[in-house]
């Protein structure tokens, strides 16, 4: 239940941050593939007006009839302003409207507030005409004036205009199908992430398991292994050779070559300290100290080496080559590192007691001789 409820936030979470970005990143995307669209027209309209304008102007130069030229010119541009993202008329300078695709329009008057005002003292930019749309009305028959071109030895405007209508149509289709892709890729990824965060977390769960299998296999290796060492002080304890029974020559020598007591020194005083109340020795900057079991600590000038030769191995064990301990002065055994072991003793030592991955089989079988 756990980990379904955790793949369902992991769904969500991808999802609202795709959303999110989705979204803002559909805004830009149209917004520059309108700009791209909307510069063309502009340009487009420009070059238009401005090649219609010379050839009126010719025309009307050559003697033509204005009359005449109107009515060639409004069948040539009959209805292009419902296919056509831009198209043109003819107005006068008093805003009198001469030719325009849409009939009704012929004799009206422009509206003052038309951008036809801001075509005459400026120039349209992309940006303006983008805002221009959004704004603006969404009407199959609505148009703005872009861009105005005088029409030489006559007083008509060519006015280019720019379909609002089609083109807001032009721009909601291309936005939805920025949405369009946006979704199916975001459905794509979303799955695509939840199936790799599955799979990526059954992979982690399984090592995971195999870990608290080992942990547990460790736990319980470690308590026998406290267990055992509970059952060796206890018989190490009881079968104290000094009060045991010598039975054959040859436990006589091992037990006359074990030391009874080893000779320490405290500051400027010699001290003995009985084998039996040795908790632990250890070497540091290379002197040896000998500890014991109240505590006390003195020094000796034996090595290591030499003294474990003369201590009962059954007694004493040799951790390291830092530390030899004596078996009733082991607290307990924890897990220490990758496969190592820690000697945890009473008293206390500064320094770590580690038994390493390659003598820890030796430990165990020592506790359990």
């Amino acid at each position: 239940m756990r980990k379904d409820r955790l793949y369902l936030y992991t769904f969500l979470a991808i999802a609202i941050i795709f959303v999110i970005i989705g979204g803002i990143a559909t805004q830009y995307f149209v917004r520059a593939s309108a700009n791209e669209m909307l510069s063309s027209q502009l340009e487009f309209s420009k070059r238009e007006a401005r090649a219609i304008s010379i050839l009126i102007g010719n025309q009307l130069e050559n003697g033509i009839d204005k009359m005449d030229f109107v009515d060639t010119f409004q069948n040539t541009i009959k209805d292009s302003n419902k296919e056509s993202l831009g198209f043109v008329s003819i107005i006068d300078w008093s805003g009198k409207v001469i030719c325009h695709p849409n009939r009704p329009q012929i004799g009206t008057t422009i509206d003052q507030n038309n951008s036809a005002n801001t075509a005459v003292d400026g120039e349209f930019t992309a940006d303006q005409l983008f805002d221009l749309i959004q704004n603006g009305s969404s009407s199959q028959d609505a148009s703005e004036i872009i861009h105005l071109n005088a029409v030489p030895n006559s007083d008509w405007l060519v006015a280019s205009h720019a379909n609002i209508g089609l083109i807001s149509q032009r721009l909601q289709s291309l936005r939805n199908r920025f949405y369009l892709l946006f979704s199916v890729m975001g459905f794509i990824m979303i799955l695509s992430s939840v199936f790799m965060v599955r799979l990526i977390g059954s992979v982690y769960e399984k090592r995971l398991e195999t870990k608290n299998q080992e942990l547990e296999s460790e736990v319980i290796n470690l308590a026998k292994l406290n267990s055992d060492l509970g059952k060796y002080q206890k018989r190490v304890i009881e079968e104290k050779p000094k009060e045991e029974e010598v039975n054959s020559e040859e436990d006589q020598e091992i037990k006359e070559t074990n030391k009874k007591r080893i000779l320490t020194y405290l500051r400027n005083e010699l001290l003995t300290v009985s084998v039996e109340d040795i908790a632990f020795i250890y070497t540091e900057n290379t002197i040896t100290y000998v500890v014991d079991m109240n505590g006390k600590r003195s020094t000796t000038n034996s090595s290591l080496d030499e003294l474990y030769s003369g201590f009962d191995s059954n007694y004493f064990y040799r951790a390291n080559r830092q530390f030899i301990i004596a078996i009733t002065a082991i607290d307990k055994i924890i897990r220490y590192g990758n496969n190592q072991l820690k000697i945890v003793v009473n008293p206390n030592s500064e320094l770590d007691i580690i038994i390493g991955k390659n003598k820890a089989a030796e430990f165990k079988q020592w506790l359990n001789s």
